[in-house]
């Protein structure tokens, strides 16, 4: 029987970034109305840059090659993490996301290089605006409208500067494992993007 494993393509998250993370989820979970949102463990979070979906494991090593190819004409760059908003907003908020900023378009475009490569393997580009964003909490589906609302009111109210700026150079195939504890994320490889431009 084949093998078959959840991957998706993702930047991960250097220490400073999760602690901050950690912080503002501390900020916000008490003030929030209870048993709302579904906090996300500050590890787990990621960057993600495509979902591929139940992949058969014998396609891994195809996967990492199509994920070289897409890095090689990238040079590192930073990215800075702040903000904070929900989807699909505040008044009806499923979602509370910490935003991404990168504002000379190299995080598009190493997205962009990305679906490229893994396109032609059978994982069709992705049609929806790409809002780069760290999940921090799921809202519960049994959550009553009026604590919904009220922790839409608390996001909206809660000033969030800039947390950290960090350089990403490296892009990576991750593996979803659905537990009954919640998801766990193992890096199964690394593409590295070129150390320096070409001259």
């Amino acid at each position: 029987m084949t093998e078959i494993w959840r991957l998706f393509i993702a930047l991960e998250l250097p220490s400073e970034v999760k602690d901050g993370l950690e912080a503002i989820r501390a900020r916000l979970a008490s003030p929030a109305p209870p048993r709302t949102v579904r906090w996300v463990q500050p590890d787990s979070i990621h960057l993600t840059l495509k979902f591929l979906g139940d992949v058969p494991v014998a396609r891994r090593d195809e996967l990492q090659a199509a994920l070289q190819a897409a890095v090689g004409n990238h040079a590192p760059f930073p990215v800075t993490a702040g903000g904070l908003g929900c989807f699909p907003n505040a008044r009806r908020p499923r979602v509370v996301w910490v935003g991404i900023r990168e504002d000379a378009g190299a995080l598009e475009a190493l997205r962009g290089s990305v679906e490229q490569q893994v396109a032609p393997l059978g994982f069709p580009t992705e049609n929806r605006p790409f809002t780069p964003h760290l999940t921090l909490g799921r809202v519960n589906r049994d959550a009553s409208r009026s604590d919904v609302e009220k922790l839409g009111t608390l996001i909206s109210a809660t000033a969030l500067g800039d947390l950290h700026t960090w350089p990403v150079s490296a892009v990576s195939l991750m593996r979803s494992e659905l537990k009954p504890t919640g998801a766990v994320y193992t890096a199964l490889y690394h593409a590295a993007l070129r150390s320096r431009p070409d001259v």
